[in-house]
């Protein structure tokens, strides 16, 4: 398979409709989870859940209307800064992220899941980094663009 046949992550997972159920999903868990719903007093409101889903259509290949639309990556990062995730926070974020892809019937395969995890891996990481008090943070970089890593998409 070459490079030109090799689907983005954004494809492979059904498009923008897809990346809108993982997000609802995911945002609709984290409502009813003690420890991160106080992330979001009053709810996780529709325009955060559009928003983060442009986000994420654009990291994995999508369009990208989040940096037309929205700012990029500065945008996203202002969002971060001084909230004090905790270690606990950044873990159910992942975790909860994964039960969300279950959720949103993103594809099941593992070299999807692999890149996808990997990705929630690295910005987990990076907002725990980017929300301590005092953060030396990168305030100027492109929106990453999450690509299928070691193994693109098996097919049988």
């Amino acid at each position: 398979m070459s490079d030109q046949d090799t689907p983005s992550l954004y494809e492979w997972a059904g498009g923008e409709q897809s990346f809108r159920r993982l997000i609802d999903a995911f945002y609709d868990r984290v409502e009813r989870d003690d420890l991160l719903s106080p992330m979001f007093p009053g709810g996780v409101h529709e325009e955060h859940r559009r928003n983060v889903t442009l986000w994420w259509c654009e990291v994995f290949g999508g369009p990208p209307r989040y940096t037309e639309t929205l700012g990029g990556y500065e945008r996203m990062l202002r969002h971060h800064i001084g909230l004090g995730i905790t270690p606990e926070q950044r873990h159910r974020f992942a975790a909860t992220m994964s039960l969300a892809a279950d959720d949103a019937d993103l594809p099941s395969d593992p070299e999807f899941r692999s890149a996808f995890m990997a990705y929630v891996e690295w910005g987990t990481r990076l907002a725990l980094q980017n929300s301590s008090p005092g953060a030396e943070v990168v305030e100027h970089a492109p929106v990453p663009h999450w690509g299928w890593g070691v193994a693109p998409p098996y097919r049988g």
